[in-house]
């Protein structure tokens, strides 16, 4: 196992898995800032959060997932946004089996609002969101913020 962890190409592999990462969530986002209204709609339908919670929580949570994202694109503080989205996703997880597991046929709510026929919940969504963690703790983990804005400036680009 330590072999495995003393990989060099962890690093390269985590550039590619930072992008894909930084491009997901700010497309996740998009559809939550045009329509909060849809959106707290979704984070209500889980029944998890206070109805108190729930607009504040759809109005803040797109634009951590756009602050993170546009961090992991840059290559700023990546290892901070890498946790960030490796969190998200952890609760994204919980809020989903905890979905499946009380039997709600909804919306995930990660992509579109109000579809549950486009974007439902299911095993494969947990499965999917599992990859998504992985891939964010691989580069919090990994990634030496290579060809990143950060590098650019810790090499001294010329004006």
């Amino acid at each position: 196992m330590r072999a495995l962890g003393g990989w060099r190409g962890h690093a390269w592999l985590a550039v590619p898995l930072r992008l894909y990462l930084g491009v997901l969530f700010l497309y996740a986002a998009v559809h939550k800032v045009a329509d909060p209204a849809a959106f707290a709609l979704d984070v209500a339908t889980y029944e998890i959060l206070p109805l108190g919670l729930v607009n504040l929580t759809a109005i803040t949570l797109p634009w951590i997932e756009i602050v993170a994202g546009a961090l992991l694109l840059a290559g700023l503080r990546v290892r901070p946004a890498a946790i960030v989205v490796a969190a998200l996703m952890a609760v994204f997880l919980l809020a989903l089996v905890l979905a499946l597991v009380r039997g709600l046929d909804m919306s995930c709510g990660c992509f579109a609002s109000q579809a549950a026929e486009s974007d439902p919940i299911s095993w494969r969504t947990v499965l999917r969101d599992l990859v998504w963690l992985a891939m964010a703790v691989h580069v919090a983990v990994f990634d030496r913020a290579r060809l990143s804005v950060a590098h650019l400036i810790r090499k001294g680009v010329p004006p």
